[in-house]
């Protein structure tokens, strides 16, 4: 029989590409039919149970919101809590920075250096005030403003009458007009300038015998507390030499006084508590206790007036270093006949500025006045000093007293008169104006921290009243 088949030869290579082609194709179709179908599936999944999903997002939307609003008034309890029990007189932060030695350092150069480096012990011991005197300063003398014979010395003070014409000047400051000011910036051999203490009744009123103290004192650590303000902490870290040749002095007010003895802390009778001399003040002369501060932090040199040199330290802060080894330090080994520490933040006087407004340290009027006079006089946006920040942190204040700062210092106290009380504002502007006073060192914050250990502020100041 006839076979009429017809064979076709296929090779393997031929028939495995047509499986694959084949397997190709099917999986091409698989893959299209799933496409469709899942998606029809998730439709059909989200149309039958849509009504339980939008329950769901209501019944935890109303959740989220109920546990808000509770947690809500538990941190305003507790924010009040924490409000009231800081105003209340029993009060006490945590110290967790109290009496502690350990030094500040930072990294220069890939090395862990200290902030500030203090001779060793062995020479702080023997380490004595120079007894060099400043003959090149270009003021030989200075002469401070007081009132004269036709003032009426009659009369007894009195914080109410407390602002002449209109302005923030009293009896205490006396009424520095526009032309003083320009003349007081004029460094000439005998320079006249309104500082403090203008008149008998101008208050400030310090005993006889803290005077007869204050006037023994040829290198001084001091600080003050009106209003109740700040705790006292102790200096720690100082040698045995600071101990006998360094003063340490408190000003306090009658309300600090009472505050303290109130919290257990008594004056001993020979008015010391530990290290501290305390100088009770009767009659502060101004309302804003940020303002009487300004006296002692500023006026060392009236207040002390047989003092070569001296350092203030906020009240904020304990001082943790030998007072003689800061000034070698600071002053000597460099030249330098004022240090203070500079602002950690910013660098301009007008940024500042703004930062006070807005933190409420002083009102936009008043600030806006003051920096009115300072654009019209020129005062230049971002002022450097020496390739540093021209802005003072200003929490310490360490200087020799000479005519040359004795003069910076008493026209940096008018201008806080005169404006607002925040003296970081006018430190940039009494500077540039100033002209001879270069020998000034304006160390970082990291020295700062080394010299001091900072509590932060305990309680607020209570203002004067009447």
């Amino acid at each position: 029989m006839r076979n009429n088949s017809i064979s076709i030869s296929v090779s393997d290579d031929d028939a495995e590409d047509t499986s694959q082609s084949r397997m190709r194709v099917r999986a091409r179709r698989k893959r299209k039919k799933l496409g469709p179908r899942s998606g029809r599936e998730f439709t059909r999944i989200l149309l039958k149970w849509w009504p339980a999903l939008l329950l769901f997002a209501a019944i935890s939307l109303l959740l989220y919101e109920s546990i808000k609003i509770g947690g809500g008034e538990k941190l305003k309890n507790k924010s009040e809590n924490k409000k009231a029990t800081r105003n209340s007189s029993h009060y006490k932060p945590t110290q967790t920075n109290l009496n502690k030695l350990d030094p500040a350092t930072k990294i220069i150069g890939g090395v862990r250096q200290r902030c500030l480096t203090l001779l060793p012990p062995e020479e702080l011991e023997i380490l004595d005030i120079p007894n060099d005197r400043d003959a090149s300063s270009p003021i030989k003398e200075l002469v401070y403003v007081t009132e004269t014979g036709k003032t009426n010395k009659e009369g007894k003070f009195n914080l109410s009458s407390e602002y002449l014409d209109g302005t923030r000047f009293n009896l205490f400051t006396g009424n520095q007009t526009i032309e003083q000011r320009e003349q007081s910036f004029k460094v000439i051999d005998t320079a006249e300038v309104h500082c403090g203490f203008y008149s008998e009744k101008g208050g400030f009123r310090i005993s006889d015998e803290d005077k007869s103290y204050m006037q023994t004192c040829k290198v001084v650590v001091s600080t003050c507390a009106f209003g109740g303000g700040d705790d006292l902490y102790q200096p720690i870290g100082m040698s045995d030499t600071s101990i006998q040749k360094v003063c340490y002095v408190a000003f306090w007010d009658e309300v600090t006084l009472a505050t303290q003895e109130a919290e257990g802390n008594k004056v001993d009778e020979n008015h010391f508590i530990g290290k501290w001399r305390i100088i009770l003040v009767r009659d502060l002369p101004f309302r804003d206790q940020r303002l009487n501060g300004k006296i002692p932090k500023m006026l060392p040199h009236r207040l002390f007036p047989n003092a070569r040199y001296s350092i203030w330290v906020d009240s904020k802060s304990q001082f943790r270093r030998d007072p003689l080894g800061v000034l070698e330090a600071l002053l000597w080994r460099s030249n330098h006949e004022l240090a203070i520490s500079e602002h950690g933040a910013r660098s301009s006087v007008y940024d500042e500025a703004n930062a006070v407004v807005k933190k409420n340290k002083a009102t936009p009027e008043e600030v806006q006045v003051q920096l009115t006079q300072y654009r019209h006089d020129g005062l230049p946006e971002d002022k450097r000093f020496n390739g540093k920040k021209a802005l003072a942190e200003a929490s310490i204040i360490v200087r020799k007293h000479t005519p040359m700062t004795n003069l910076f210092m008493c026209i940096w106290f008018n201008e806080v008169a005169r404006f607002t009380s925040r003296d970081q504002l006018s430190f940039p502007y009494v500077l540039w104006r100033l002209k001879g006073i270069n020998r000034i060192n304006m160390f970082p914050v990291c020295t700062r921290k080394d010299l001091v250990n900072s509590m932060g502020h305990i309680r607020k100041a209570k203002p004067l009243t009447n």
